[in-house]
């Protein structure tokens, strides 16, 4: 059985044709008994015969320039495959053979074309090329972009005047990236350009951090799985869907989404169905009004659009009421095409048909090498055409046509991936326009190859504002993802930053530590300095304990003021009025000393308030313990044949205070050379803020000096306790012995609550010791005499101080 072909049109070189003119086809019965009918094609394609049409253009144009083949006519062999794999394999033979019925044993061995150009489908181009390759007749396709097609080894003879998916699937990640949803469905053909391009698709969105709900595909020819994608659709929380789908199955699925009416879905789309006018219905705006794709760039030939609705169909087709019985058999198989004659609303979104046109300029220009034409003497037509030859020179060509493209091909066979990106969207009149809204160029740099202007989409349903598709709504800055169990990378929740940590971006993997010397604010979205505490001159704490210190030494010099006045009576004279003095100065000078504890801790404050700690306190316990030495010694010397007080007198007295003070001295010498305190901040205790203090620096030195304290402290305690009950009306050895108690209770108690404070708490116990062992040492040792010297001054007697008087 042959195959007639739709148009046909004899010349020196032969291009063949295939294209889905008509998209519809029924099988014959098959009784076996008789001859089986031609196969029955319905529904006509209107894209697909503009194709045919283009291709009846570009050859006639060639044939009119004298330039390329002066002297050298193309005819075409154009075949209709119904949209058919099986069909395809039919044309594919009979572009090949002929449709001549011969008998013989042998065969010419050259096919009835020189080159084919088709099909529209990938799948179809992929059964005319495994058909054709063995023979190395050259293919080019406009349209198909199967990234399976690049293969050289598979299709060494394959061409294409379009780009791979490779390109577009990449591209549509990027789109839906750029837009910000994360959150997609994806719906393709099945068939080799929809499972390829969506395979190519998921790798990307994979990469581009895009997750996808569901991935679902079907057949034309499967309606139930057809229905079962809707439903999915329906269910799906996903409000973009990426549609890898050829024109035939997008419309299969428009038809359905608008019976269930599924609409506000966001719609993204592939070269293959987002401008094809066959989807514009009645009904289809509502489910892909605000679409977008990418789409092959329109068509700008001169001349082509006055072919198409006139020239042609009073030139080129055969079938009018002049010539009908020379060509009856394929005009009465083809009279609905007549119809196709007053359609012209169309041809202003011709797309493929400049892919078309460059792939017959393609060939013709390779014939034009092979043949040797020149200006002068044409073209040699006793060259032999082999196909081959004319592959090798398609793989060379590189020309520019009529309106400006380059026309050239890659090492597999492709051309550079150029589309537009067009947007659905509806005119001033109501109508449905493809409207141009950016631009991919894989031939530009990285940074420029995609360009577009969002101002001008319009969204579904008419909005402006941008649709939302996020499994998960994003994670402000201050909290991290956390991923949702067995759900994609894309379905997370938002967990607020740990203390002391922040994120300051959207969408946070992880929380950052703050450095150490910072700490997180309450949105946990930036580190702010932590704040520096230490024992300040005007907080509350600092205030109280400068007013007990000042208080302290004002009493302690209202105390040496008495003395001073009184220092000729007998009770100043009794308590050994130097030491007392002494012990007064150093007095005020352990009230003072507190005060270098309070404030910001400096390196030059660090070495004072210990040094003048330790040494203060050794001046005042000397100056008690020259004065209980003094008690007992005067004691012995009331003795008979005593002659003890010459040994201390008043200047042993003063080498002693001066001896035991010096040693004091000397430790602090040797702990501020060896390892002084320094101001540290201490970032340990708490987390949120950071402590100035003084570091001890050496631990030693400073338990040294207030153990050498202790110790002196000690000694005086046990030596006025050894002479409390001393005969004498007024033992001075009774209150050393008591304020030695105080003292002592107070420093004990002070290395516990000093170890375990936190804080400028440390310092203020600190102080809070100076300033109590200094006020019991002041009250037990100096208020009996001051109540005397104020309140009872008839006591002040030496007969009342030696026990003469009642």
């Amino acid at each position: 059985m042959t195959k007639f072909p739709l148009l046909s049109q004899d010349g020196d070189v032969m291009i063949g044709g295939v294209f889905s003119i008509h998209s519809k086809i029924t099988q014959p019965s098959l009784s076996f008994t008789e001859r089986p009918t031609l196969l029955a094609c319905t529904g006509i394609n209107l894209r697909e015969f503009r194709f045919a049409q283009t291709m009846i253009f570009a050859i006639q144009e060639i044939n009119e320039n004298e330039d390329i083949l002066p002297n050298i006519s193309i005819g075409y062999r154009i075949y209709d495959n119904c949209a058919s794999t099986l069909s395809s394999m039919r044309a594919a033979m009979a572009l090949m053979n002929g449709h001549e019925l011969t008998l013989g044993n042998s065969c010419s061995g050259q096919s009835a074309v020189h080159a084919i150009i088709g099909e529209s489908e990938s799948s179809s181009t992929i059964v005319l090329s495994r058909t054709t390759g063995p023979f190395q007749i050259p293919v080019i396709s406009h349209s198909a972009t199967c990234e399976c097609l690049s293969s050289r080894k598979e299709y060494p003879s394959f061409f294409r005047t379009i780009a791979s998916d490779l390109y577009q699937s990449r591209a549509l990640a990027q789109l839906v990236k750029h837009f910000g949803w994360t959150w997609v469905g994806a719906v393709n053909s099945d068939s080799d350009y929809g499972n390829n391009g969506m395979a190519i698709f998921l790798s990307a969105a994979q990469e581009e951090g895009v997750c996808v709900e569901y991935t679902e595909k079907f057949d034309r020819a499967e309606p139930e799985k057809l229905l079962k994608v809707v439903e999915v659709i329906k269910k799906s929380t996903a409000r973009v869907i990426v549609g890898f789908l050829a024109h035939v199955e997008m419309n299969n699925l428009l038809e359905q989404l608008s019976l269930h009416n599924i609409t506000g879905r966001q719609f993204i789309g592939v070269e293959a169905w987002i401008t094809a006018d066959s989807l514009v219905t009645p009904t289809s705006f509502s489910v892909l009004g605000g679409a977008l794709g990418f789409a092959v760039q329109k068509a700008n030939i001169s001349g082509l659009e006055d072919f198409l609705v006139r020239d042609f169909w009073e030139t080129e087709y055969l079938c009018n009421e002049t010539n009908k019985e020379t060509t009856q058999k394929p005009c009465k198989a083809n009279q609905d095409l007549m119809e196709l004659s007053d359609k012209d609303d169309d041809v202003e979104e011709l797309r493929y048909s400049t892919n078309i046109y460059k792939a017959v300029y393609a060939i013709s220009h390779s014939l034009h090498s092979i043949l040797k034409c020149s200006d002068g003497q044409g073209c040699k037509k006793t060259v032999e055409i082999k196909p081959w030859e004319v592959v090798e020179a398609l793989k060379n060509v590189n020309f520019t046509v009529k309106n400006g493209d380059r026309v050239w091909f890659d090492q597999t066979g492709a051309a550079v991936a150029r589309y537009e990106v067009v947007n659905w969207q509806r005119g001033t009149d109501g109508s449905v326009q493809f409207r141009p809204v950016g631009y991919y160029d894989a031939s530009l740099p990285s940074g420029k190859r995609f360009i577009l202007n969002t101002d001008a989409i319009m969204w579904p349903g008419g909005r402006k504002e941008l649709p939302v598709s996020v499994c998960s709504e994003s994670c402000r800055p201050g909290t991290h993802k956390v991923l949702q169990k067995g759900k994609p990378m894309c379905c997370f929740d938002c967990v607020p930053c740990a203390v002391g940590e922040f994120s300051n971006t959207s969408d946070s993997i992880d929380c950052e530590k703050c450095p150490e010397a910072y700490w997180s604010n309450q949105n946990r979205d930036a580190c702010l300095p932590k704040e520096i505490e230490f024992l300040s001159f005007t907080e509350v704490m600092g205030k109280i304990l400068i007013f007990f210190t000042l208080f302290g030494v004002v009493l302690t010099l209202t105390a040496a003021t008495l003395f001073l006045v009184n220092k000729d009576t007998p009770l100043v004279k009794a308590n050994n009025s130097e030491l007392s003095f002494l012990l007064l100065f150093s007095l005020s000078l352990c009230f003072l000393c507190s005060l270098t504890f309070i404030g910001q801790p400096t390196e030059w404050s660090c070495m004072l308030r210990h040094t003048a700690f330790g040494i203060t306190f050794v001046l005042c316990i000397s100056c008690i313990l020259g004065k209980t030495i003094v008690v007992l010694m005067a004691f012995k010397a009331t003795l008979p044949g005593s002659n003890v007080m010459k040994w201390f007198g008043p200047a042993q007295q003063r080498l002693t205070v001066l001896f035991f003070t010096f040693i004091q001295v000397i430790i602090c010498l040797l702990w501020l050379t060896i390892n002084p305190p320094l101001p540290y901040k201490n970032m340990n205790y708490y987390k949120e803020k950071i402590i100035l203090e003084c570091a001890l620096g050496s631990p030693v030195g400073f338990w040294a000096v207030l153990g050498y304290v202790g110790f002196l402290a000690l000694l005086c305690f046990v030596l006025a306790f050894l002479a409390r009950k001393l005969p004498d009306t007024f033992n001075e050895a009774k209150h050393i012995t008591f304020s030695m108690l105080i003292f002592c209770a107070v420093w004990l108690t002070f290395i516990p609550a000093y170890v375990s404070s936190p804080g400028n708490l440390t310092v203020a116990v600190e102080i809070f010791a100076i300033l109590a062992s200094s006020y019991g040492i002041l009250f037990c040792i100096f208020a009996p005499k001051c109540f005397i010297l104020v309140l009872r001054p008839e006591l002040n007697t030496k007969k009342h101080l030696l026990g003469k008087t009642r």
